[in-house]
């Protein structure tokens, strides 16, 4: 591994782990807003209710976080590499709990933390530290007619049922969206080093992200209001590292390993990840309910 490689190994984790950080405060912010609504406050009334509610705004905000590191650490490094990291996202959520909510966390919650970054780091370790190279036009057209029809099958499944479900399936074409949308960010920053920011706007890469984003932003909001954080958080979390691995070896020619065994190593230590990861959420608390009374913003 060449000095220059590392370095963008480097940034792209810290970058990621930022993404996750940020992704822990807006969702556990957003969750408390969304929740906090009447059951007459719907429709634009639940939409007005939401741009007056603070949490609500410092949601956003992390979420601007968010997008911003996401992008730095996908222009240094694979797809296959980010959003496996974005894991993390739970882990930090839980000390979010338990430090600002004051909520006390199941020792099983935490132990499930532990392995979660063990897993992790083992497959930071097994990865290929290669990025794929620009995707041509023709190389978006599977994978962007199944995952808009596989997004479609889950929002109209998701009008129905019990709140955990529904929770559940927006959660699952939330996962799908946002992988998708993390392609179409790799695939910008590749434009903008290539043609410039003025480039970008003549590319059509630009104006999919747009649109993936706004899908993405309205069936998260979808799953937050619609049932438990649990429910959707683990959809969210697992799927979307599966999804984005499988779009990256798809669109960008990604692969997980050096060889073979390296590849076993980093496919067995995801799956460690992702099932602690749901472990751990079915550890948390089902609510947010603070031991220390209402929710305030962070200092």
């Amino acid at each position: 591994m060449t000095r220059s490689v590392a370095l963008h190994d480097a940034i792209a984790i810290i970058c990621a782990l930022l993404t996750a950080l940020a992704n822990g405060l807006g969702v556990t912010t957003q969750h408390i807003a969304s929740m906090s609504a009447t059951h007459h406050e719907r429709g634009w009334r639940f939409v007005v209710f939401l741009l007056h509610h603070p949490l609500w705004l410092v949601g956003w905000l992390a979420m601007g976080g968010s997008l911003l590191f996401q992008s730095l650490a996908l222009h240094f490094a694979a797809m296959s590499l980010v959003q496996p990291l974005l894991v993390f996202e739970l882990v930090f959520a839980l000390a979010l709990r338990r430090v600002w909510l004051g909520q006390l966390v199941p020792a099983r919650a935490w132990l499930a933390s532990v392995v979660t970054v063990f897993s992790l780091g083992l497959f930071l370790f097994a990865t290929t530290r290669t990025s794929g190279p620009p995707a041509q036009v023709l190389r978006w057209v599977g994978p962007g007619f199944w995952c808009s029809g596989v997004v479609v099958v889950l929002i109209l499944a998701a009008l129905r049922g019990l709140p955990g479900r529904r929770a559940a399936l927006w959660g699952s074409a939330t996962a799908i969206l946002w992988a998708l949308e993390a392609a179409y960010i790799k695939q910008c920053t590749d434009v903008i080093t290539r043609d410039g920011y003025a480039g970008l706007f003549t590319r059509w890469p630009f104006y999919a992200f747009i649109v993936c984003g706004i899908a993405g932003l309205l069936t998260e909001q979808a799953a937050l209001h619609a049932g438990p954080l649990r429910s959707s958080q683990a959809t969210i979390v697992i799927l979307d590292p599966i999804v984005s691995v499988l779009l990256g070896a798809w669109i960008f020619g990604e692969q997980l390993g050096v060889n073979w065994v390296w590849r076993g190593v980093a496919v067995v230590s995801l799956v460690f990840t992702l099932i602690s990861a749901w472990v751990l959420i079915s550890a948390t608390p089902a609510t947010m309910e603070s031991a220390l009374g209402p929710p305030a913003l962070p200092a």
